[in-house]
């Protein structure tokens, strides 16, 4: 008789965790997919040809030690356009957290850029800064504003998962 009360009590612990509360998830938006054009729309991420960004290093300025490096993936549309796929791994850093349902948190992060000047000569890395803030309640963490050496870009969300953001140098 015991076992059979300890049997039920399990079962209906069991049942009762395994019911699905999907309004108490977070939802958590943070990757985005930087696309880098001159004024013309030349794709500057090329890594081979000449007149583009060769070479491409991230580093967290925020981070705990002088070179933390932060991990951006090289990738290509379907029509030859190159970008890069950030996920995560950038410190996130409070900025404001004067209302505690929104709070906002941010990453900085230096971008060397060595330009491919010819067959076998580079440029001198040019540096810029990446900010990426987000939003974060209890029902979303996301990329609210990006802005590259200070000014704002627009970030453009085409999916419910991708935000695109197009910088013009």
């Amino acid at each position: 008789m015991k076992k059979s009360v300890f049997g039920f009590m399990f079962v209906f612990a069991v049942l009762l965790s395994c019911r699905g509360d999907e309004d108490s998830l977070q939802k958590v938006d943070q990757i985005f997919n930087l696309y880098m054009n001159d004024i013309f729309g030349k794709d500057l991420l090329h890594p081979n040809k000449i007149g583009t960004y060769a070479t491409i290093s991230f580093n967290d300025a925020l981070g705990d030690t002088d070179v933390a490096n932060v991990s951006f993936s090289r990738k290509m549309t379907a029509d030859s356009i190159n970008y890069l796929e950030y996920i995560a791994g950038a410190k996130r850093v409070l900025l404001n957290d004067s209302d505690p349902e929104n709070k906002i948190y941010y990453s900085k992060i230096a971008v060397s850029l060595t330009k491919k000047l010819t067959d076998s000569t580079f440029s001198a890395p040019d540096i810029d800064t990446l900010e990426i803030r987000y939003r974060f309640n209890p029902s979303v963490f996301e990329i609210s504003k990006v802005l590259y050496n200070n000014s704002e870009v627009t970030v453009i969300k085409e999916s419910n998962t991708q935000n695109v953001v197009r910088i013009i140098k």
